[in-house]
């Protein structure tokens, strides 16, 4: 075997941690063991019956796919027996999960994605997980919304696994970023991408251009003088991606630079923005933020955010850090 396993450099970074137990290790262990499973059922499909829809609702609204449910039940199997977490949240439940009474609980608390991009699935596009690590307040022994709701800046962990030609987990611990490739012959991530950094200047953004005329001033502004090209005020040519899928968004970002936008828009008014704080922006900004990139809602850093609601949307922009400072600067002119 060639490369350090996940194992091993999750070891070697906490043996840097004084007080370390080994019980932060063993829980990234046990949500790495998930990921593993999840992408085995993705890699599946078909095969196995797992496509298609489940015929329910989650607590936002959105129908359910069959693996939303199943990559669910995978998540809370693999980590609610082992005493290292105290309670879980997931955006395909209503409310906090409870550890049950017959195992024991531990200092941290887990909120996930289970499978973010899910409406990729019948068509075969990448999809992933993306999980947030806190700790749980001290002296709380039975953790209730209130406990979850901490700003993005408490996160101790926060990673996604990508499960596309190669299945990929990315992690930080507050200490930069590193991909892990999983190898099937071995059944192990293996360290392949140490030290990702975001390139500061991009040619390239994200954006789902179907919603343009719901957009605000400021985003429209970007996009405009990006479509433009040589031609216009930034002098240089910008490619337009969207993959419908945040995990594939964000790694192509940390890969080879550039910007994301689900931005705050008029469609509809009651809603602040379409991505979840918990779920999605604040473990993407920590992962973003340590790669040297940036994470704003256009109007103010995401991990700033101090949550109201366990399932809370926010708008989100994040990427190469140059080019999410002219859209917050657009925000800030307008």
């Amino acid at each position: 075997m060639n490369g350090k396993t996940i194992t091993q450099f999750i070891i070697e970074q906490q043996r840097q941690a004084s007080g370390a137990s080994g019980a932060f290790t063993g829980m990234v262990n046990d949500v790495v063991l998930a990921c593993k499973i999840i992408s085995n059922a993705v890699s599946k499909g078909a095969l196995v019956g797992v496509l298609g829809s489940a015929g329910s609702e989650n607590v936002q609204g959105e129908t359910q796919k069959k693996l939303d449910i199943i990559t669910n039940d995978i998540m809370i199997q693999s980590n609610e027996w082992a005493g290292r977490l105290a309670a879980m949240a997931s955006e395909e439940m209503d409310d906090v999960y409870s550890i049950p009474a017959q195992y024991p609980r531990g200092k941290y608390l887990m909120l996930f994605d289970p499978l973010d991009g899910s409406s990729n699935i019948d068509v075969n596009l990448s999809v992933g997980t993306i999980f947030s690590i806190l700790r749980c307040p001290a002296g709380v022994t039975d953790p209730q919304v209130d406990d979850f709701l901490q700003p993005g800046t408490t996160q101790v962990c926060a990673g996604y696994a990508l499960y596309g030609p190669s299945t990929m987990l990315v992690l930080t611990l507050g200490h930069g970023v590193n991909g892990f490739t999983l190898d099937r012959d071995i059944g192990e991530f293996i360290l392949t991408h140490p030290d990702m950094q975001i390139p500061a200047d991009a040619k390239e953004f994200a954006i789902n251009a179907s919603n343009e005329r719901f957009w605000e001033w400021p985003v429209h502004r970007y996009v405009e003088e990006c479509l433009a090209g040589m031609n216009g005020p930034r002098a240089k040519n910008f490619t337009m991606r969207w993959v419908a899928s945040m995990v594939a968004e964000v790694h192509r970002i940390l890969v080879r630079g550039g910007v994301f936008l689900y931005p705050k828009d008029t469609k509809d008014p009651s809603m602040a923005g379409k991505l979840r704080l918990m779920y999605e922006a604040n473990p993407m900004s920590f992962i973003i933020e340590q790669a040297g990139g940036m994470s704003s809602t256009g109007r103010e850093r995401i991990m700033d955010i101090l949550p109201e609601d366990l399932h809370q949307r926010v708008p989100v922009i994040l990427g190469s850090r140059n080019e999410v400072e002219r859209i917050i600067g657009y925000h800030m002119a307008s």
